[in-house]
């Protein structure tokens, strides 16, 4: 009923934002080559992030 109140993990964050920079790409597409594949770019970094952000939480247990 309160899930507003509840915090969002890192992880969570950052798909979030994964996702949205994904779908910008995809409509800059159409627009401009060069904006969206700075935006997939973004995006990518941000993929990395996550899975390094996995990797260490694997490695502690």
């Amino acid at each position: 009923m309160f899930s507003f109140f509840k915090k969002r993990s890192k992880i969570d964050r950052l798909q979030s934002k994964y996702r949205k920079l994904i779908a910008e790409a995809f409509e800059l597409s159409r627009i401009s080559r060069a904006q969206s594949d700075y935006k997939y770019a973004m995006a990518q970094d941000v993929l990395n992030e996550i899975e390094s952000i996995r990797l260490n939480n694997m490695k502690r247990g």
